[in-house]
């Protein structure tokens, strides 16, 4: 197993975290947290989950194998989160944190994130006065929690602002082989900075392996596309963790082993990463982001929505599925923090003159706004 320091923190974290979002929900608590003993004893010392995780039982799952694993308390390191819309005041993020303890069955916290910043807003109702952070501040003090991280669905440019207040000593967020481009100068901003970095959803969540057929252009000889999307993860020095959702014990085994073997990305490995996603994904978007160099004078998040509709020439979903993604990106994902939205495009093309891709993305977009006046119309129904 591959060790990096985490930021500045002085842990010593695995290059393969464990994600505890991925369990196997028909299985006991008890039969579930047998997977992190195994992820232990394999070398992985990073465990990660929150509140709500797989219907609310991850940190149950956690505290079981924590208690199995208190004699090895000071060999890994525990990770939770809250989100500051929930526990807006600092007593309540008492509270949250205090809930988790007992749950995790742990007496302190590793890292505790101010979870899902989907719009910088979010982040600026954590820091202020009487806040989420000055709760966490009063819970590192108290030695309830070591530190403070922050997990954040912010585009790549739109997490600077948090990098350079420099309150959290990490971030988390979603980074793979696919959408690298569109946040990599937030993760490379992050370990410039001295942060630590974690890359959720390395899969794609679950697009590459459940699409091999078509991301073969991913790996190279006698390699699976999978395994080259944790490759490329796992052995990026500008991550520091690879944050994986394991279901079974396969699934540990491969991630190790891609750890175990692989070697360190270079600058010029990511450089034929991008040439090569951008040659051969000819009708999905990379998210370059060129499409948003304040050509749009209706603040349409283009890239944002081309990201959108890549799941629906992926997944092959009919209209019913693509409204349902739309709307957990409009709550959730990448069109929380929006401006404008696809029914305020006037069709004059700048954007797709700036695609390197050379993408429709007028067409695209006049599909997106048909799905979301669907969803305003069942949202009028209801």
């Amino acid at each position: 197993m591959l060790y990096t320091e985490y930021g500045k923190t002085g842990a010593k974290v695995s290059a393969v975290g464990f994600g505890g979002m991925r369990f196997d929900e028909s299985l006991s608590n008890e039969a579930n947290a047998e997977l992190l003993q195994y992820a232990f004893d394999k070398g992985i010392n990073y465990f990660d989950t929150a509140p709500g995780y797989c219907g609310d039982r991850s940190e149950d799952i956690f505290g079981v194998a924590m208690k199995q694993m208190a004699a090895d308390r000071d060999k890994f390191y525990v990770s939770t989160k809250g989100m500051p819309v929930h526990f807006p005041t600092a007593d309540k993020a008492i509270e949250a944190v205090e809930k988790s303890l007992k749950r995790l069955n742990v007496e302190c916290i590793d890292f505790y994130h101010i979870w899902c910043i989907r719009d910088i807003k979010h982040y600026e109702l954590a820091m202020k006065a009487g806040g989420q952070y000055d709760g966490l501040l009063k819970c590192k003090e108290q030695g309830k929690i070591k530190n403070i991280a922050c997990s954040t669905h912010l585009p790549g440019n739109d997490i600077l602002p948090i990098v350079e207040d420099a309150k959290v000593e990490g971030i988390l967020m979603g980074v793979n082989i696919l959408n690298f481009l569109y946040r990599w100068e937030g993760l490379v901003a992050a370990h410039d900075a001295g942060m630590g970095t974690v890359a959720m959803n390395p899969l794609s969540g679950g697009v590459i392996p459940k699409h091999a057929e078509k991301f073969g252009f991913l790996a190279a000889d006698g390699e699976t596309p999978t395994a080259a999307a944790l490759r490329f993860c796992i052995n990026s020095p500008q991550i520091t963790i690879a944050l994986n959702g394991f279901t079974t014990r396969e699934h540990i085994d491969m991630a190790c082993k891609v750890a175990d073997e692989a070697k360190a990305f270079t600058q010029e490995d990511i450089e034929r990463i991008k040439k090569n996603v951008s040659e051969n994904m000819d009708a999905i978007c990379t998210g370059c982001g060129y499409c948003m160099a304040d050509l749009c004078s209706k603040n349409i998040p283009i890239a944002n929505y081309m990201q959108v509709y890549n799941e629906s020439i992926l997944e092959e979903k009919d209209l019913d599925g693509m409204l349902d993604v739309m709307d957990h990106h409009l709550h959730w994902g990448w069109l929380v923090n929006r401006k404008g939205a696809a029914k305020d495009c006037i069709e004059c093309g700048k954007c797709e003159r700036a695609c390197t891709q050379h993408l429709k993305i007028v067409d695209r977009l006049r599909e997106l706004a048909m799905w979301e006046q669907h969803l305003a119309e069942k949202s009028q129904e209801k």
